[in-house]
């Protein structure tokens, strides 16, 4: 797995204020401890340096190509497929999409893991051959275990392409599945709006009926207001009237309450000047009566109660 060249002094003094993969023009996070960020994520990072491998073409390992060399061109390829794979199903974005793409993602690192065990297996076989090129005899032996292993490496690495197909196939299948449900989906979504279009206008012809109902019920009400205004002006006037009748009638009834009482009152005063009159009467004659008898010195008796009564009465 190659790696770009560490950047200079002065490319970490100035710092980029955008990301360095060509196309993607995010800015960079804030400056931490350490090197300074190139990049705006490790995406961006891992994107950057994935394209700047130049794929090796495909094709089958053979006995006179370089085990190591194959196999590092085929965790190249590896990687190109599963980018490519990426960025196919990255428009749909699925959930089981995503984690086929993890997968994918998990079997590419392992195999960069064991390129990279058996690149260090590798050196150290040519170490060993280095250390021992006095012992050719063993050398040989050596070499021939490592071309073993390389192409055990290089089936396992074949292996891994296989599958890898194998897991474009399954994906494209899972997409073609996905585009149908997505395209049900989508007419489905069509006949609930026109559904739902129908429903509005239904509800929007019954809402200018109730409202031409409430108009008219409105005018109806208006003209019943009006109407018992009306009477109630009527009833006002006729009450007021009637008031004004039974003032009347009780003012006369009391005028002639008024009348009575000073008839009764004059009557009153006649009887009591008459009954006054007739104690005067009375009382002359009481005196006639009673001075003969003072005068012969023979005293009268005087009248009795039933005499004064029937003077009284008279």
């Amino acid at each position: 797995m190659t790696s770009q060249p560490a950047a200079s002094s002065d490319d970490a003094a100035r710092s980029p204020a955008t990301c360095k993969r060509p196309g993607c023009g995010r800015p960079l996070p804030a400056p931490g401890r350490g090197r300074n960020r190139v990049f705006c994520s490790d995406d961006c990072a891992q994107r950057y340096h994935n394209d700047a491998r130049i794929p090796a073409p495909a094709g089958t390992v053979t006995g006179d190509q370089d085990p190591l060399t194959a196999l590092d061109a085929l965790t190249r390829q590896i990687a190109v497929l599963v980018r490519a794979a990426r960025e196919q199903a990255a428009s749909l974005d699925p959930a089981r999409v995503r984690a086929q793409i993890a997968d994918a993602e998990a079997a590419r690192r392992r195999a960069e893991a064991a390129a990279v065990t058996a690149q260090a297996q590798a050196a150290e076989a040519r170490e060993e051959t280095d250390a021992l090129a006095e012992a050719l005899a063993a050398a040989r032996d050596d070499a021939a275990a490592a071309q073993d292993a390389a192409r055990h490496h290089a089936d396992d690495a074949q292996a891994a392409a296989a599958a890898l197909e194998q897991l474009r196939a399954d994906t494209a299948v899972q997409i073609t599945a996905i585009q149908a449900r997505a395209a049900e989906q989508a007419a489905a979504a069509h006949d609930d709006a026109e559904r739902s279009a129908r429903e509005r206008d239904d509800a929007l012809a019954a809402a200018r009926d109730a409202r031409h109902a409430a108009g008219t019920e409105t005018s109806r009400a208006r003209q019943a207001e009006k109407d018992a205004r009306t009477e109630t002006g009527r009833v006002r006037d006729d009450a007021a009237r009637e008031r004004g009748n039974l003032r009347e009638h009780h003012q006369a009834q009391l005028e002639a309450a008024h009348e009575l009482t000073a008839a009764e009152r004059a009557r009153a005063e006649r009887a009591e000047a008459q009954l006054e009159a007739e104690r005067a009467d009375r009382r002359t004659l009481t005196s006639h009566l009673t001075s003969p008898a003072s005068d012969n010195g023979h005293p009268q008796p005087a009248d009795g109660p039933d005499h004064r009564s029937g003077a009284r009465s008279k």
